[in-house]
């Protein structure tokens, strides 16, 4: 693609090709004279394609070419590598981050931020008597076979070579030959002598206009790797707006930080972040929110249009339209960044019911409520507490009724902002957003749709079930057969509460060994399951509901209007303990919507005024080391060709563990679990939880394994 478009473009003189060895690319990024704009997403590739990329260089392979764009970068243009840069960039790179970022790590041993805003370290080994490199790990770190970190080669050869020999020959208690010893050092010499490499680089003139440029990106980057809208219009943002594109992404990296933790950081005494329990955004999720307030555009296609402003009969852009569709996402970001509405809308959620991302489905859902919500308070200026009261039942019906979830969401929120079309007043733009909730909340929705929509068999990925919890929480519900309250276990803020989770009131062994039930589909339908503690799940063991039904009874002192409540909030059909397994699913399914209903019914009392304080999360460190699958492989937790399964009946699938520790889907490699997950679609599950590992004592979840790891490092 980088050849053809570059054959293309010599004629109109917008280029030209130069050579740049290795180390020139590095010692220009070290200084801040080679700089990386925002034209792409953070992204550090996997330590293993780190690793092929050095293997291909040392081997004389081609690696391709790289773009910069010729033009002085701007005081916020991103960089490279962490810490200062001493020079003001030059020169911009618009093809060839990731290849540039791993010469970079490679040569240097410094860290880099990588997509989820953490600090990363990458080290490849090298071995060479074998020629060979490998992403490093603790059982290389102690064989004296491995050169640890190349980084030290490039540093210096000659002191690797001396450090290497002196521990091999130590750890080996034998002398090296005169053969091996020349052997080793014509090895690190070619590997250091890589810093010479030379790469082919079309730079792009400074007189090019800032719009070929983007061009030039989402052509080149359009094909081979799955950008999306949002990335084209950040693209867009970052040539056109650099400032505001740069303000979302400081926005969703301080999302996952406490304010205490960027002071400590930085120096610079910060007071707030958007740090919450619910959703830490992307640049990408703050874009559909922009579009939807600023430009009044569902659809991120049409929004990327209107940026662009071209003719669809003449194809030539309008720069009057481009400046006018501009000017609205100007208007839209400090609105969505504006703290106060940030924080008045976490309220929103916590009113609904919905205490935490765990009991959210969908993302899209929360961002596209944001949007309204903006849309209402800035807009239309409805009052504070008017909105937060209709904002609470509006994502309570969405997130239940699974109302932006498909995968025609984008059009759901355009057919939304269109009915707004022609609303003036605070109060027409009330009575749109009623209309829809009531036309969505009907009767036949409570007693037939929510009913059937509870046939699941996972309670992390079902709307309707998570709609439950949160209406017992608004009901202010205690746990399954506990004088604790539901909402205090799905407080996220709250650490004292350990061991508390959905049990099986059919329990699992009885189902299958006694009544015959092998479909674990069967088996952990949402309707079988109840929030209580791991002291009441022991009590009931294998035990039919009859057996130990009595018992929680009498020894939780269950009487009276306790035992009513009980039976009440937990959905308990009448002698439900000796019904059928499905007579009791079917029956419980009518009773969870009921009480689902009951809780929305709470939500639209005035009088109902939940405390909503606390609703500032706690980070975690981003300085900690991170546990990987390669660990949990090189250490013994996990087998190369172990097979792990998702939890999800949703979304089935099979995934196989690579010797470098990647995980293997359908030809597809995913270094991490969490992006394996995100790849079947689930945008809200940890995918060390998502992940499960069959083993003799059946299946255990990646989480469960890495829990060992840190375990037995510390014991």
């Amino acid at each position: 693609m980088l050849l053809n478009l570059a054959k293309e473009s010599r004629l109109n003189g917008i280029y030209k090709s130069v050579t740049w060895t290795v180390q020139q690319l590095v010692d220009a990024v070290t200084k801040g004279d080679l700089r990386l704009p925002d034209l792409q997403r953070p992204f550090v590739w996997p330590a293993t394609k780190v690793r092929d990329l050095l293997d291909s260089m040392f081997r004389g392979y081609p690696v391709g070419e790289l773009m910069f764009w010729n033009r002085t970068a701007d005081e916020n243009g991103g960089s490279i590598g962490l810490g200062t840069k001493s020079h003001s960039g030059t020169q911009q790179i618009v093809d060839g981050q990731q290849r540039l970022t791993s010469l970079f790590v490679i040569l240097t041993g410094q860290s880099v931020v990588d997509d989820e805003y953490k600090k990363k370290l990458i080290r490849i080994s090298f071995n060479p008597f074998l020629e060979r490199f490998e992403v490093a790990q603790p059982v290389l770190d102690r064989s004296p076979d491995w050169v640890g970190d190349v980084a030290t080669v490039f540093a210096s050869s000659l002191m690797a070579h001396k450090t290497f020999v002196k521990r091999y020959e130590t750890a080996k208690g034998i002398a090296i030959t005169e053969e091996e010893d020349q052997q080793i050092h014509d090895a690190l010499v070619r590997l250091s002598g890589l810093t010479s490499v030379a790469f082919t680089v079309v730079e792009i003139l400074d007189h090019v206009e800032k719009a070929v440029v983007a061009d030039v990106f989402v052509r080149i980057n359009s094909e081979g790797v799955n950008l999306t809208t949002a990335d084209f219009i950040l693209t867009w943002l970052s040539v056109f707006w650099s400032e505001g594109r740069e303000e979302m992404e400081d926005f969703a990296r301080d999302s996952r930080l406490t304010a205490e933790h960027i002071t400590q950081t930085t120096g610079k005494k910060t007071r707030w972040t958007p740090l919450n329990y619910y959703l830490a955004p992307s640049p990408g999720q703050l874009v559909r929110v922009a579009v939807a307030v600023g430009q009044n555009r569902g659809r991120l296609s049409d929004a990327y249009s209107a940026l662009r402003g071209r003719d669809r009969k003449t194809g030539m852009a309008d720069p009057k339209r481009q400046n006018e569709e501009l000017d609205k996402i100007k208007m839209a970001v400090p609105l969505l960044l504006n703290p106060l509405n940030w924080d008045e809308f976490m309220r929103v959620l916590a009113k609904s019911g919905f205490r935490s991302r765990k009991m959210i489905t969908s993302n899209t859902t929360l961002l596209y409520s944001y949007s309204l919500w903006l849309i209402g308070r800035t807009r239309y200026k409805v009052d504070l507490t008017i909105l937060r009261d209709l904002m609470a039942r509006w994502f309570f019906m969405a997130q239940t009724t699974g109302y932006y979830t498909s995968n025609a969401a984008e059009t759901q929120i355009q057919q939304d902002l269109d009915r707004l079309d022609g609303v003036k007043t605070a109060d027409e733009f009330i009575a749109v957003l009623e209309g829809v909730i009531n036309n969505s909340l009907t009767p036949d929705f409570w007693s037939i749709r929510l009913v059937d929509n509870l046939i699941s068999s996972s309670t992390a990925a079902s709307p309707s079930y998570q709609a439950y919890l949160a209406s017992l929480n608004i009901l202010n519900a205690n746990l399954f057969m506990l004088h604790n309250s539901v909402l205090n276990w799905t407080d996220p803020s709250q650490t004292s509460i350990k061991g508390v989770e959905g049990h099986h009131l059919f329990p699992r062994a009885y189902l299958s060994d006694v009544l015959g039930y092998k479909d674990l589909k069967k088996i952990n339908q949402v309707a079988n399951f109840a929030p209580t503690d791991w002291h009441t799940n022991n009590i009931i063991s294998d035990r039919p509901p009859h057996e130990y039904w009595p018992d929680l009874v009498r020894d939780r002192g269950m009487t009276g209007e306790l035992l009513v409540a009980q039976e009440k909030w937990h959905a308990l059909p009448p002698a439900w303990t000796t019904m059928k397994y499905e007579e009791f699913l079917s029956e419980r399914r009518k009773l969870i919507a009921l009480i689902i209903r009951d809780g929305y019914m709470r939500l639209t009392d005035p009088a109902y005024q939940p405390d909503l304080s606390g609703l500032h999360a706690v980070s975690e460190s981003t300085d900690e080391p991170e546990i990987t699958l390669l660990q949990l492989v090189s250490s013994g937790f996990l087998n190369s060709g172990d097979l792990i399964e998702s939890i999800d009946p949703e979304r089935p699938s099979i995934g196989e563990i690579t010797d470098d520790g990647e995980i293997l889907i359908e030809d597809r490699l995913y270094d991490t679990p969490t992006r394996a997950t995100r790849a079947l679609g689930d945008e809200i599950s940890d995918g060390w939880d998502f992940w499960v590992v069959d083993t003799d004592t059946g299946p255990i979840p990646l989480s469960a394994l890495k829990e060992k790891l840190v375990e037995s490092k510390t014991a």
